[in-house]
Order: C-alpha cells, then structure tokens, then sequence
C-alpha cells in the first residue's frame, strides 16, 4: 500500500513564488504550489536545505526558498524532506542496498581543489563509505582507493591514492563497529582485486598478484610498464584481450604514437550478467520517519547496466567478463586519448595539465565514481542538465575527479575508417 502524500501549509519567500503555499515532497522534486503559481524544485536544483527558529530553508539554482510559520509541521516537514533529498543523492551516486554501518558525527576532508568539513550521518557500504550533509558537501568515498589509514581514540582518517584525505570524528558509541566495517571492507576488496588478477593471468605468483592488486584496486588503470616490471605475464594476457576487441587497431596506434611503457590499461570485472532485471530500490538508511517509494522502472533507466553503449539496439549478446579500457598521452603529454574496448565506441580526448599520470589516476577515481557509465564523461554541459540526466548531473556536483575529467573533456575520434580516425585523433591533441 503506498504512503499517502502529505501536503504541508507554509508561508514563502521566493524569487518564483510568494505568499501562502502548499508543499509537496515527492521522490524527485519539492513542489511549492500558490493559489496561481506553481514550482517544482528538483533535488538536482536543490543545494542545501537548512532548519533554523522554525525557518526552513532551501537554497536553488533558482534562489533561495524560506519556508516559515509551517507550525507544529515544521520539523515532520524538514525530516522528510531530508531523508528524500538524501535518497536521491545516494542514487546519484551509484549506491544500492542497505549500509553496514549507519553512524551521525563530524567530518572533515581535503581534495585537489576544495576543503569541507560539518557534521552528517555516515554510512558504510560493501565498497564505499558515504558522508551525507544536507549540501553539496555530500561524499561518497571508493574504499578500493584507500591507501592509508590513521586511527586516533575517536577518530578515523582514510588517505586515497589520488591524494584526498577524509576524518570522521565524534561518532560516539558507533566508533568501534564504523571503523571495523571499514577494514573488513577494505580487506574484501582487495581481496577479490586479488582473485580478478589470478583469474586474467593464472601463472601469477602470490607475490607478483598481492603487488598488482594493489596497484590496481578494483581494476583501477596502470601503465603497461608498471606491469611489465612486476609480471610480463600480465602484460601478454591483458594485450591477448586487447585483441579480441575493437580496441586492437586503437592500442596497436597508440603504441605507434608514444611510448608503449607509459600506456595505461585498466579492466573491471563486468558483473552486468550476473545482476537481475529488477534494480533493487536504494533503502533510506535511517530507521526513523517515512520512507517514499522509489518507481523501479525509473531506477532502471537511471541506473543502467555496468556496460552502456553510445548506441541503440545493441546486440543481445553475452557481455565480455570483463570491460578493459586505455589511456595513452599524446607525444608531448599534453593530452590523453581514452580507448574503451566495447563495440561502437569513440575515442575521448583530454587535456592532462601536462600532469598525464595524474590524470590516468583521476580518470579511474571518477570511472569508479560513476560506476563506469562512460556517458557521464562526454555528455556536454546542457545534456547533463536535461530532466533525464538529474542523477548524473547531482554526481556530477559531488564528485571532484569527474568535474576534473568533465572540464578537461576535448572532443571524440569516431572509427568510421583507421586513417579518419587516426588523423581526427592528432588534430585533437594538437600537437
């Protein structure tokens, strides 16, 4: 039986609407009705909300919305609407299933270009942690790209490997569980980054398959000469897969347009085949207040499969196990061409800041971020912000790897011939 809808009665103060309103929290948007005007504000719009003396208040890409005199329905009407904002960042972000752990405390993190701290619900997930304040300070942390931690009396840093840094402190009795749920995880990850390299290359050595799956969590992008330097053998069984896909005509250019040794490779374990058609719906983690239903369908068609094509009418065809991808630097490393191994694809073309190695590290931080849908990496800036794209877009806000990618974003090499393809590649780089 589905939740009946509740209206609230409120007095705005908006640049769209004023006066005596009627609001409305469904699972996509706040609808604030006046007796002759009516606003629906997305939660992709939306980029905070706050309570203060019985004042709600969310601020828009559209301005700033005050909510008063809303009475005894003041605090029902800002729980629901934060619990339904927050379900629909966590499915921005990629996330399904209940958490491990739910937590409240202070968080603290430090990325390329952005420093935030507050105090939020944290939540553990199989291979995330999530920090989720009411703004665009919401996190999710991969803890594949965990390299370091640091575990005070009541707090836990987590270091990743792209150099951000994440503190959560003051978690109070939920301490001691968070933090095991973190290592446990962790653990398990590396784990099975362990087994995908033994199960892609069975003559490695459990030396040489530790190294490589730490060097490349989760699948995470390395250049061929690192591999080589560790297990040559899996460098000749990556290449075997190469190919076999239409990114052999791709890598055998690339090696003739750079340094073959500072190509980087990276492959995921393409788990599409294994998921069922019914997505299950993203849970609110807390266990008070009301919880609004998710339509299924539309959490298919948001969320996709692990492998999306650029084209329609794909063929039914088993998926490959595995989805394997390339970055290679133009010549004086200005640019990176992004070769995904899946039929129909186009090379992407980046600038890297003359910084190419941290670009590969990024590229991979954001194609984890988002779940490896490639479309969120080339949509341009009006398709991100059409009504179907509101949870790629919301990621997008909340995601400092791939608004690093997105910026850096040149144009696309289509294969309609070798030589086209070719010639479109250098003219992109421009070197």
């Amino acid at each position: 039986m589905d939740t009946p809808t509740i209206e609230y009665t409120a007095q705005t103060a908006s640049p769209l609407v004023k006066g005596e309103t009627k609001l409305t929290i469904t699972d996509k948007a706040l609808m604030v009705t006046a007796l002759f005007d009516t606003v629906s504000l997305p939660y992709s719009e939306i980029n905070s909300l706050t309570l203060s003396d019985y004042v709600v208040t969310v601020k828009a890409e559209s301005g700033d919305y005050v909510f008063s005199k809303l009475g005894n329905w003041c605090q029902p009407f800002y729980d629901t609407l934060f619990k339904t904002y927050n379900k629909a960042v966590l499915r921005s972000l990629f996330i399904k299933g209940a958490p491990l752990v739910t937590a409240k405390g202070d968080y603290r993190y430090t990325e390329t270009a952005r420093k935030a701290g507050g105090s939020a619900p944290v939540y553990v997930y199989d291979n995330n942690v999530v920090v989720l304040p009411t703004n665009l300070g919401a996190r999710r942390i991969p803890l594949c790209f965990v390299n370091g931690m640091d575990k005070g009396e009541f707090e836990l840093t987590l270091k990743l490997d792209t150099g951000e840094s994440y503190t959560f402190a003051k978690l109070g009795y939920d301490t001691a569980p968070f933090t095991d749920a973190v290592e446990k995880q962790i653990r398990s990850l590396r784990e099975k980054s362990l087994a995908a390299m033994k199960e892609i290359d069975p003559s490695l050595e459990t030396a040489q398959a530790a190294q490589l799956a730490s060097l490349m969590p989760q699948g995470a992008a390395a250049s061929f000469g690192q591999l080589a330097s560790i297990a040559p053998s899996l460098v000749k069984a990556l290449e075997a897969k190469i190919a076999g896909t239409r990114a052999a005509e791709g890598y055998k250019s690339f090696k003739e347009l750079c340094d073959p040794s500072m190509i980087y490779i990276g492959f995921r374990k393409n788990e599409a085949a294994k998921e069922g058609e019914e997505e299950e719906e993203t849970p609110d983690p807390s266990t008070e207040g009301r919880t609004l239903s998710v339509n299924q369908e539309e959490e298919r068609s948001g969320d996709g499969s692990l492998c999306v094509s650029d084209a329609a009418g794909e063929s039914e065809e088993a998926p490959d196990p595995y989805l394997l991808w390339l970055v290679a630097p133009s010549p004086a490393g200005q640019f990176a061409a992004v070769e995904f191994a899946e039929p129909n694809s186009a090379t992407f073309v980046y600038k890297t800041d003359g910084d190419f190695n941290g670009f590969a590290w990024q590229f991979s931080r954001a194609l984890e971020a988002i779940n490896f849908r490639r479309e969120v990496i080339r949509l341009t800036d009006e398709e991100l912000r059409k009504p179907e794209n509101a949870f790629y877009y919301m990621a997008a806000k909340r995601t400092t790897a791939l608004q690093y990618i997105r910026g850096n974003f040149v144009g696309r090499a289509i294969h309609s011939s070798p030589d086209a393809w070719k010639r479109k590649l250098t003219e992109l780089w421009g070197e």
